[in-house]
């Protein structure tokens, strides 16, 4: 390892592709991990020197080197988000995924099991922590299919927001796109995708949704083309604009090797292409 300020270990192993920051500290707690022999403890820091175990196996400065992969999956409804075995032997959305040597694919996040659309995931721990965290302000974008239209008010209520249990929420925006008889769509933008979030501010308004599909999560569209249950993997030329614009020194797969040209990026702010 070259000489460099120490840092936390569960971000050490995170962004060597192992996993979440998340995933990583549970090890910890379990441990799994060892420093230079020892058990190690949450919130250990590390130094560029330390010999660090993952389960009986070295894990090394080089293991920074490997090349940042993002795969887009369209979401099937009823499909899990989960590692773990389903006791009701449902299909998780980590079944389907090409196999990755001496690395994981880590989940940008979750949707739960009813609804679809756009899940991202990568086997760069620190390029999933910045794509989560709230302090990177990155929106998420779903339609919405309801029984019954909201009136101009109750759309600008959406935007005002509402409280449940102690948390308020609300979207950061809201655009009718249109419906006939019963059924109308809507596409709403959230900062942050909490739990049923989107049906409680619907139900609290008299509508129930009927389908909930992400389309966008910040720069990263869902491709039209992309059928339920498929995933592609997205271009070294949008992974790097990613990494650039999320300051991660890391490189994608060579262009040369890929065959996928279709941009999955908008413009976006700050996003540099």
């Amino acid at each position: 390892m070259s000489d460099r300020p120490t840092q936390k270990l569960q971000k050490f192993l995170a962004d060597r592709g192992l996993g979440s920051r998340r995933e990583m500290e549970r090890y910890i707690l379990d441990g799994h991990v060892t420093v230079n022999g020892t058990v190690a403890h949450r919130g250990q820091r590390i130094s560029a020197t330390d010999h660090i175990e993952l389960k009986g196996k070295r894990v090394s400065e080089a293991d920074n080197k490997m090349q940042v992969r993002v795969l887009i999956m369209n979401k099937a409804p009823g499909e899990v988000v989960s590692r773990k075995h389903d006791p009701r032997h449902r299909v998780t959305v980590f079944d389907t995924l090409p196999r990755l040597i001496h690395q994981r694919w880590i989940s940008v996040g979750r949707l739960d099991i009813a609804t679809s659309g756009l899940l991202l995931f990568t086997n760069n721990g620190l390029l999933a922590h910045r794509l989560m965290h709230p302090s990177f302000v990155i929106d998420r974008e779903y339609a919405v299919r309801v029984f019954g239209k909201l009136s101009d008010e109750q759309c600008q209520a959406c935007c005002v927001g509402f409280e449940f249990d102690g948390v308020h929420h609300r979207f950061s925006d809201i655009q009718y796109y249109g419906g006939s008889g019963s059924n109308h769509w809507y596409h709403v933008v959230l900062m942050e995708g909490r739990n049923r979030e989107i049906r409680r501010v619907f139900e609290h308004l008299g509508l129930t949704v009927s389908r909930l599909k992400r389309v966008r999560f910040g720069p990263v569209i869902l491709p039209t083309r992309l059928r339920a249950g498929s995933f592609l993997e997205v271009s070294p030329i949008d992974v790097n604009a990613l990494l650039r614009w999320l300051d991660i020194d890391a490189k994608a797969l060579s262009q040369s090797k890929f065959s996928e040209k279709e941009s999955c990026l908008i413009d976006y702010p700050g996003l540099n292409k």
